[in-house]
Order: structure tokens, then sequence, then C-alpha cells
């Protein structure tokens, strides 16, 4: 099958938005881990770097909920699903900066050397990632892609050890960006490869400037586009991690976009005439997951013991004060494969008290509540969330202390496992629910950190790694709905809410689309001078 090349219109849209060209502050909520976005998971280093200053052959248009071209202008699938050729767009120009000026346009080397350092030990570049290659991992793609190959400058083909449905959307991922093998050589040349994280190169609609921790980072417009130049210049992150810190900003012109309010600040921003709140449903889920590697959490009658505890109703109303649904599953509500009918975990002390006496524990035990700091789309209030299941653990008997860790060390940290119980949340990246329980439930995933739960069991892999093999949906939907209830039944998460992903922005910006995956795309937003 092919796929039409995307027509270039946008150029035309932006020429006409240049007139009202001028800065734009995004009052964003925690700083990036780094800017070589293969190396972790979290949205916000993904917004931060291959949202702004990246592309991949293809994107997933939310709002047609289907892949589209971008690097790649087309592409054929072989009748097995073995093979992926794809076609370049010509004349793709890297940034230049200060530290890096190119001699070539994008071509088939670039993409070569960014998935090979990714999928192959023997690549010069694969062990100079710290921490590793996460969402690779996590989707067994060392296994799957068995070669990535150039037929010519401007050709690549992908050949895979077995059909996976998952694939071309996989594509469109943040860390499938593409990365100049011309600024990877220079920097190896040089011995200095860590500056891959720090001084980032990409073909994206802005150019890296500057990046101060907890503070700022900063872009320019990108004049070479290939969609044309974006009408915003400069563009600037404003790391702001108090949600009402972020709302005043706003309301003082310091920041034309806020995001990850709270409840309370999107009504008060409903209220203001110089406000807009955008709003979509999110794909994703907020959960505590519990660390199964970890005794007596490794005990299915604890870890149900901890569900039956909670009193969701409550936490909705106080955290999310009721702009989130309630999660049952991994799963948000429009994802083709939901098991609706798969029964919760309601509040109920004295099963989980009894179930707790059967796995020897009548008196309860102690263990530790992992959370970050700040608040966020799928975290509003960490602080209220932490210590009201403090409170509802406690009343079965089991102590939790309260730890507030720093997002980056939380994250870090807890992709080695160190956590008892973690409030985190998930963001689907590519509207294919296989995204949800490879990265999170697979064994694959215990090993690269992105399973929080750090389970593995056979059969629960067998379900996930059988529904990625099959296009048909209908057999796909089975086997994620057996899956959904193999981890509910074994209770490795307690699951929180589906949140209202929604963002603030000042009245006169226009162009901005809230992504339910919690990607940022700020090309085609204007702004008045």
């Amino acid at each position: 099958m092919r796929a039409a090349a995307l027509p270039l219109l946008f150029t035309t849209l932006f020429a006409s938005a240049a007139a009202m060209a001028g800065p734009l502050s995004v009052c964003t909520e925690a700083s990036p881990e780094g800017f070589d976005v293969v190396q972790y998971n979290s949205l916000t280093t993904t917004n931060a770097s291959a949202d702004v200053l990246m592309n991949r052959l293809v994107e997933f248009d939310a709002a047609q909920g289907k892949v589209v071209p971008s690097l790649a202008e087309s592409w054929e699938v072989s009748a097995d699903g073995l093979v992926y050729d794809f076609k370049l767009r010509p004349g793709v120009k890297f940034h230049t900066t200060k530290y890096f000026k190119p001699t070539r346009a994008l071509d088939a080397d670039d993409v070569l050397f960014s998935f090979e350092r990714m999928l192959f030990p023997a690549h010069a570049w694969h062990k100079l990632a710290p921490g590793g290659y996460p969402h690779a991992q996590s989707l067994q793609l060392p296994g799957l892609i068995k070669s990535v190959e150039a037929p010519d400058p401007q050709s690549v083909r992908f050949t895979l050890d077995h059909a996976d449905a998952t694939f071309l959307a996989t594509l469109s991922m943040g860390f499938a960006s593409i990365y100049s093998a011309e600024y990877a050589d220079q920097l190896l040349k040089a011995g200095t490869p860590e500056k891959l994280n720090s001084q980032p190169i990409g073909t994206g609609p802005f150019v890296f400037q500057r990046f101060q921790k907890d503070a700022v980072v900063r872009y320019r417009a990108n004049p070479d586009y290939f969609a044309g130049k974006p009408a915003v210049d400069p563009l600037i992150f404003a790391i702001t991690p108090d949600a009402n810190v972020r709302l005043q900003k706003l309301k003082r012109n310091e920041c034309q976009i806020a995001l990850s309010p709270k409840p309370l600040d999107i009504a008060e921003a409903g209220k203001d005439s110089n406000l807009k709140v955008e709003s979509t449903p999110a794909f994703m889920t907020a959960f505590v997951a519990i660390n199964s590697q970890h005794p007596p959490l490794d005990k299915p009658e604890v870890r149900q013991a901890i569900n039956l505890a909670f009193d969701r109703p409550n936490y909705l109303k106080a955290v999310f004060e009721d702009t989130g649904t309630a999660a049952t599953g991994p799963y948000p509500p429009n994802t083709w494969s939901y098991a609706k009918d798969l029964p919760g975990y309601p509040t109920d002390l004295k099963k989980a008290q009894a179930l707790l006496a059967k796995a020897g524990l009548p008196e309860g035990f102690s263990t530790t509540i992992w959370t970050r700091p700040s608040g966020s789309l799928l975290n509003p209030n960490p602080n209220l969330g932490a210590q009201m299941l403090q409170a509802d653990l406690a009343k079965v008997g089991i102590k939790a202390e309260i730890r507030v860790i720093e997002w980056g060390e939380l994250i870090r940290r807890a992709k080695a496992g160190e956590h008892d119980l973690l409030f985190m949340g998930w963001a689907g990246d590519n509207g294919d629910p296989d995204n949800f329980l490879t990265p999170q439930f697979a064994c694959s995933a215990v090993k690269s950190g992105t399973n929080f739960a750090r389970y593995c069991d056979n059969r629960l892999d067998q379900l996930i790694s059988a529904g990625r093999t099959t296009n048909d949906q209908s057999v796909r939907s089975r086997l994620y709905q057996q899956a959904q209830a193999l981890i509910q039944q074994q209770a490795l998460w307690l699951p929180l809410a589906h949140p209202t992903a929604a963002v603030l922005t000042r009245q006169g910006v226009e162009g901005y689309q809230v992504n339910p995956f919690g990607r940022q795309d700020f090309a085609t937003v204007t702004t008045p001078r």
C-alpha cells in the first residue's frame, strides 16, 4: 500500500501569518532531562526536543486518526508486512548553528544513523547513551527490525523479522526522530558525543539556542523549515513548576500559553476575557505503579488490598476536581480495545484487611509513596494526592511514608526500580492501544525501565506480542481485553484517572491545538504583535 505525498500548502499559510510574527513564551511545568530524546521517556523531554527541534519519517495526525507523511513523502509496504520502503522528501535542511553547519541536505544516511545506533550493539554510538534507549528497548525494536538499508540516497528500507501492526505508528513517536549523521560524526571525531544531548540539531521548525535548567529553554524559528518558517520567533519555554504561577504569568502576558493548568485554574481562566481554554479528551492514564518486585508488594493479595483501600471518588473530587474520569485499567475509554465491562476495585476496607491477613500481614506493613513536587496534567496536586493515598492505606494498617522527589531524579530512580508505590502517568503517543501495553507491561520494558510495575509474566507477554503480529482489529481487541483482565486481576496499578487535556492561552493566540497525546506543535501558532 502507498501513502500519498503530503502537499506543502503550509508555506502560503506561514507567509501570510508572518505579518503577525512575534515572540511566543510557553509556561511549562518542568525541565527536560536532556535533548537527545531517544534516551528518555518523559513527555516533558519529548515536548522540548522532538516536538520543536526534530521531525520523523511520519507523523500521527490526531485529528484524522491516521499516520501521515513527514520526512518521508511516501511509502510502500510489502504484502507480507515485512518490508517498508520510504521515499524521503528532497531538500530538507538540518539546522545551522554556531556549533554546526551542515554541508548537505537530509538523506538516507541520517535515517540509518538514527535507527542503527539504537538497534545494533556494534554501532559506534550504541554505548554512548548513558540511559540506554528505553523506548526502543521496551518496544522490542532490536528484535523486530532485521535491517535498515539505503537502496539510494533518497530511499530507506526497513526489513522486519516478523509482521508488526504497530510499526508504522511507532515511527511517529518522539524517540524515532531523525538526527544528522554528519553532526554525529563531527562530535565523535571531536571526542564530545555527549553534546548531542546538550547542543541538539534537527530538521524541525525551531532551532535550539540555550537551556538554563529550571529556568528557560530558548529557540529561534527555523528559516529553512521545509514547511515554511514559523510565525513565532523566538520560542521560549519558561519553566514554571507552580501551576498558580503559570496562570499569573499568563494573566500578565509574560506567557502566551500555559501548559498543565490545575482544574481551578481552568475555571478561573474561563471567566477572564483575556484568556482562552483549549481542551480535548486526553489519551492518557494517571496511576500509581505498584512495584511487584518489592516484598510484600510481590503478592497479588497485597496489591489488590491497596486497590480496595483506595477511595477513588474522593480522590477524583479533591485532586482532579471532577475534571477527570475514573480509571479502572490502563486504557482510556476512547481506546478501540477498551474493556468496558471489567469490574474495578470499589472501596472495601474489610475485604482489603482480609486479603492482607491472607497474605500473612494481618497487622499491615510499612512502605513508601513516591511523588513529584509540582503538578502536571496527570497529577494536578501531587502532595494532596499522596496524602490521601497515605490516609486510605493507614485505615487497613499500611504505613506509607511520602517521599517527594524532583522530577528528573524521580524518573531516573523509578526506571531503576527503586520505588514502592509511584504516582505516575502514561500518554499514548500514536493512537494504538499497544502503546500502553508494551511499554508498561512487557517483560522487555522491565529491562528498559518503563515498566514501573516491574512485572514480567509469560501469559501477559504472549498476549501483548500476539496482538502486535496481526492487522485484524477484532483479533487484537480480543487479545488486548484478555491482557487488561490479567493486569486488573494482578492489580499491577492503582488506576487513578483519565484527564482532560487542557491548555490556557491568551486571546489573540491562534493556530494552537491541544493534542490528546500531550505532544506540542507551535509551528502554526501566531501571536499579535
